[in-house]
């Protein structure tokens, strides 16, 4: 069976900051202070931001889609720093900020991560933070990846929970929220096939050990219909819900997939309809303004996760730079609309 590559000594995140022997209520009270010893601290939030953050619900987890950008200094950092700085000794100071309750782990997509990388992470963030974490794109991609020579076990439930699954959970513990298979676009050559993967899919979510939340987003518009609902919700899955070009609009993709209204909500704010990936970094790079509001999707957002939250459900937003230009300020932007609908 094929191998996913070894999990180097070397952090994913850069070199792993000290970690003194103190729980995770001590830690979370620390992150500012403990970050700023490090290199970096966070901005000091507004009186508004502080009001915002507490009128949100907790069952409300919004944050953006990794934390290493230098461009997010005063928005989030206090001071310059690298992006190697900001990988290895930002998460605190990132965590500090009163509207991020969690944070997308992209690189895990590219390379699995051992048990004490992601130990490493929950022991600088606080007690009630939620990572959602992607997995493996090795178990994803049914061609594998073309740099390595090898073919890759696609849909493999053993590989996964053994290289994926286990480690994440064992060392994020309760800050373990969603583990997300992202599918990249997958030729099918008709619906037979697109029938096939879905028996795959299907076959592989059953395998995979209970507990985790696990979540499911594809970038296939035929995809997205009630077939995948039903058979993500008898496997214990939900999809994720993603602004994104090669997807439906969100209310779509809600109304298709039929959302089981017994399970949490999970959903990206990625890329906007109108650029290229490359092209939206080029555009809005450094990531410290708005340049493209999207009110669309805001509102979208808003309307779904008010409408979980109302049915007691847990719901993760994650948000990307590329979405408007500077995912701290959706994110803020993001909440405030979502907090007007529950005012009054």
């Amino acid at each position: 069976m094929p191998k996913p590559p070894a999990h180097d000594t070397a952090s994913l995140f850069g070199p792993s900051p000290e970690e003194p022997g103190r729980d995770d209520a001590e830690k979370g009270a620390s992150a500012r202070s403990a970050a700023t010893k490090r290199g970096v601290g966070a901005c000091a939030a507004s009186n508004e931001q502080m009001s915002l953050a507490a009128s949100l619900p907790a069952a409300l987890r919004l944050g953006t889609s990794s934390w290493s950008f230098p461009g997010w200094r005063g928005l989030v950092y206090d001071r310059d720093a690298s992006e190697s700085v900001l990988a290895r000794s930002g998460l605190g100071a990132y965590a500090a900020h009163p509207l991020f309750r969690t944070v997308g782990l992209d690189k895990t997509y590219y390379r699995p991560a051992p048990r004490e990388e992601f130990a490493r992470l929950a022991a600088q963030t606080p007690a009630e933070f939620s990572f959602l974490v992607k997995m493996w794109r090795g178990v994803l991609e049914p061609d594998g990846d073309p740099r390595s020579g090898a073919a890759q076990p696609f849909l493999d439930a053993v590989v996964a929970t053994e290289e994926c699954i286990a480690p994440a959970v064992e060392g994020l513990g309760e800050k373990a929220g969603p583990l997300l298979f992202q599918f990249s676009p997958l030729s099918f050559g008709g619906k037979r096939s697109e029938r096939a993967f879905l028996a795959d899919l299907r076959r592989f979510l059953a395998a995979l050990p209970s507990g985790p939340l696990y979540a499911v987003e594809v970038r296939n518009r035929s995809l997205v219909g009630a077939e995948l609902g039903e058979l993500l919700a008898d496997c214990g899955a939900v999809p994720c819900l993603t602004v994104h070009p090669t997807m439906p609009e969100l209310a779509r993709q809600s109304r298709e997939l039929a959302l089981d209204p017994t399970r949490p909500l999970v959903m990206r704010w990625m890329l906007r309809a109108n650029h290229a990936y490359a092209e939206a970094k080029e555009l809005y790079a450094p990531f410290d303004r708005i340049v493209e509001p999207d009110e669309t999707s805001c509102d979208a957002l808003a309307m779904l996760a008010q409408g979980a939250i109302r049915a007691g459900l847990g719901v993760w937003v994650v948000v990307n730079n590329k979405a408007e230009g500077s995912s701290p300020l959706s994110v803020e932007r993001l909440a405030r609309r979502i907090a007007s609908r529950f005012e009054g």
